[in-house]
């Protein structure tokens, strides 16, 4: 799904800011190579969406396309980087993220541990504004005409926005004393990965295209409603999941208590009893695989696999009335097969 161009920008954007680094220390390089590695792996779907979007709308803003493009791709590392150090992982796609290498980077020099995690948060924030930074000045220089710059500026402000609120609404919710109803839950999960995951993509795309008002606002709305698919599935696969496939944990949604509708319906059905004693601490296989047959048994798994059929399909439509190939949401919700098998298994 990667885009030469869009690599290409990313890689210009990533280079320039080492080389500025270079004038500062040793320190920031290494800052700046971590920030670098955190972009690797990734399916760049962000991008593709976007510049998918703006070909299918008739667009000739190829160059400035790539470059907003690479911005979406700085904006999603950034964001990976503080989730991370919001849920204190220090692993991301099977390697030592910025957190958990500047942590070791620490070790390695003798300091104690708690120092050692300091410094690690440290640079993860630090490398987290960094690509924030990055990816607004990215934008604001893309080359596209000044009014179209500056809508562009206006969706990446609501995205961030947005997504902010929907982090902030998962810590909440997953607050012991929380209890989250569907919609609250609902509601952060749109938040969270709707906007700037899949509405902002979209909608950049048909605006560098001279796309009219109402398909821009349709294309939002569909962003919203498969962005929830998209967050549902990795809900999914946060504990169905294997994270040799995924590089995910499969324990670490259970363990920060997180309030998905899967854990939120579970809560509703009479398993609840029995399912609460492996939520909110660390388990082992054993008592992994207890929770997640827990799932299965009351319903909860299959909820929310029809959900994610139902939001997709309601996104297909939105799509349908605007013109655009439907195959482009199937391929960005195509996330790597990790999900464990078992009744109410996903498709």
């Amino acid at each position: 799904m990667q885009n030469r161009s869009t690599d290409e920008a990313l890689a210009r954007l990533l280079g320039a800011g080492r080389a500025r680094a270079e004038f500062v220390g040793p320190e920031q390089v290494a800052l700046w190579d971590s920030l670098r590695s955190a972009t690797e792996g990734g399916r760049r779907f962000r991008p593709y969406l976007l510049m998918s979007t703006h070909d299918a709308l008739g667009g000739h803003q190829e160059a400035a396309a790539a470059e907003v493009g690479a911005a979406l791709e700085l904006l999603h590392t950034a964001f990976v980087i503080h989730d991370d150090l919001i849920d204190g992982d220090v692993m991301r796609r099977g390697r030592l993220n910025v957190n958990g290498t500047f942590a070791q980077t620490a070790l390695s020099l003798h300091l104690n541990s708690e120092d050692a995690d300091h410094y690690g948060r440290t640079a993860a924030i630090l490398a987290g504004d960094l690509a924030l930074a990055t990816a607004i000045r990215a934008v604001a220089v893309c080359g596209a005409p000044a009014p179209v710059v500056r809508q562009l500026l206006d969706l990446f402000d609501v995205g961030l926005h947005t997504s902010a609120a929907g982090e902030l609404a998962d810590v909440r919710l997953s607050l012991h004393h929380a209890r989250a109803s569907l919609q609250e839950s609902l509601a952060m999960e749109e938040q969270k990965t709707g906007a700037y995951s899949f509405s902002l993509p979209l909608q950049a795309g048909a605006l560098l295209a001279g796309a009219d008002e109402d398909t821009v606002e349709r294309l939002g709305q569909a962003g919203r409603l498969v962005g929830i698919a998209f967050q549902l599935k990795d809900d999914l696969i946060g504990v169905f999941g294997d994270p040799e496939v995924s590089g995910k944990s499969a324990t670490g949604d259970l363990r920060t208590n997180k309030q998905t509708p899967l854990i939120v319906h579970a809560r509703s059905t009479p398993t609840w009893a029995d399912l609460s004693r492996y939520v909110g601490r660390e388990l082992d296989s054993d008592e992994l695989q207890r929770a997640r047959d827990l799932l299965i048994a009351s319903g909860s798994r299959r909820f929310v696999e029809h959900l994610v059929g139902e939001y997709v399909q309601d996104a297909r439509s939105l799509l349908d009335e605007v013109g655009l190939p439907t195959h482009m949401l199937v391929e960005a919700l195509a996330q790597p097969d990790a999900l464990t098998g078992g009744p109410g298994a996903a498709a």
